[in-house]
Order: C-alpha cells, then sequence, then structure tokens
C-alpha cells in the first residue's frame, strides 16, 4: 500500500520480515507464506534499495528453503511447495534488482549442496532471465 515509500521502514520492516521467516507457525504456514509475499511486494516497490539488503535476505531465504525442505511436521505438502515457489520468486526478483547478484552467490551453493529440493529453487533463479 505504501509504494516507494515503504523505503522509510525498510530497516524495521527487513527485522519483521526475518523474525517471521525463522519461525514456523504451524501446518499451514500461513505467517511465513504472508511475510513472503510482503516480502515479494516490498522487492517489487523498493527495488533500488534492495542489492544493500541482498546478503541478510539471501541467507533468510535459502535458510527457509532449507528449513522447509527438512521439515519433517504435518505441515502438507502442498504448503511446502507453495513455500518453496514464494521463496525462489522473491530470490528471482532480488537477483533482477541487484543485476545478477544473487546468481553469481548461488553457483558455489549450488554445487556443494546435495539435496535435490533445494538444487530444483537454485537452478530456478539460475534459469531465470
Amino acid at each position: 500500500r505504501l509504494g516507494i515509500l515503504i523505503v522509510r521502514h525498510l530497516k524495521r520492516l527487513e527485522r519483521v520480515l526475518l523474525s517471521y521467516l525463522e519461525i514456523p507457525d504451524g501446518p499451514e504456514e500461513e505467517a511465513r507464506l504472508g511475510i513472503l509475499e510482503t516480502l515479494q511486494c516490498t522487492i517489487e516497490h523498493a527495488w533500488p534499495r534492495m542489492p544493500c539488503r541482498l546478503p541478510v535476505l539471501l541467507q533468510a531465504l535459502l535458510k527457509l528453503i532449507w528449513d522447509v525442505h527438512t521439515d519433517h511436521s504435518s505441515t502438507p505438502e502442498q504448503v511446502k511447495a507453495t513455500l518453496l515457489q514464494r521463496a525462489t520468486q522473491c530470490l528471482i526478483l532480488l537477483d533482477h534488482c541487484s543485476e545478477g547478484q544473487v546468481k553469481v552467490l548461488l553457483e558455489g551453493v549450488g554445487s556443494s549442496c546435495e539435496e535435490q529440493c533445494v538444487q530444483e529453487c537454485i537452478r530456478a533463479v539460475q534459469e531465470s532471465s
């Protein structure tokens, strides 16, 4: 709703985003799904300010992808797939606004990680144009 005016609140918003991404919130993961949508909108509106936040956001999104992949709770597979898809979409948006820096940073991760699910997310980012 704020559009580009969101840049005034990025520091506080970043703390909220990171805290919500870290903690699972039950089988339906409503809070995490909502916060990924918020992150996506924030990246779209405040894209000129995102490259300086790239290291923190990239780490949080990769951790989320790993946590979702290793989650053995009662979370339905469809919810997990949606979380992974939205996290991947955020990574793609971050890559676009950082002029390809995410792809460069993910090169080492993709080669060192043997988990198929994580590799698929990384491949999707690397193949995006």
